[in-house]
This record gives C-alpha cells, structure tokens and sequence, in this order.
C-alpha cells in the first residue's frame, strides 16, 4: 500500500491525498459503526432513531449510554457494543495516524539510505 523502503517518499500534493483517503476511511468506519449502533438500539431497546443516534454517538464518543437498556437483549447489545466501540477508537485512531508514522519512519530511512549510498 505504501511506498517501500528504497524510493523516496512521496510528493507533498500526493501525501496529503493519502492523508485525505485514510480520513474519509475513518469516517467510513464510524458512519458504519453509528449505524450499527443505532440500528441495535432502535431493536433492542424501541427507542426513536433519535434517541437510538444519541445513545449510539455517546457510546462511540466514549461517553456511555444516555438512556439505560431495560431488556436483557438490550443489556446485551449494549455491552457487546461498548467493547465494540472502544475498539473502534483505537481502529479509527490507527488509521489516521498510520500516514503520518509511515512518512516520518521512512525519511529516517531515506536519508540513512541516501547517506549509506553515497559514501
């Protein structure tokens, strides 16, 4: 998916689409996890697709429930969806993120490189 190790490190312009890409990733995957979410609650719990978004957002944001499931299928969704959602951080996070290592890690690598090659 990236560049390896022996070209140089991509055009600014270029770097910055992929920094685009990995953005709309991200969104895909909480766009889908929302859905999910609210789709689950609105199951579960009957609640309105309103309240089901907001239950869903804050679980996603990392806030918790707002509303309190009164079903045991509920309670279940819920948990399972709040372990769910904290791994959506950490997927989500690392997809932002991964870009920008990449680039730094491989300039290191490039310029050692391009030192090594010249001497």
């Amino acid at each position: 998916m990236y560049e390896p190790r022996h070209k140089p490190p991509l055009p600014r312009a270029k770097f910055l689409r992929r920094l685009a890409w990995h953005l709309f990733a991200g969104l895909g995957v909480i766009g889908s996890s929302l859905a999910l979410g609210m789709a689950g609650y609105a199951f579960f719990e009957s609640l309105p697709w309103i309240d089901a978004f907001l239950n869903a957002a804050m679980l996603l944001g990392g806030m918790g429930p707002v509303d309190m499931p009164r079903t045991d299928a509920g309670k279940l969704f819920a948990g399972f969806y709040a372990l769910y959602a904290g791994l959506v951080l950490i997927v989500v996070a690392a997809i932002l993120i991964s870009p920008v290592i990449h680039r730094l890690l491989h300039r290191f690598h490039w310029e050692k490189a391009s030192r090594d090659d010249g001497e």
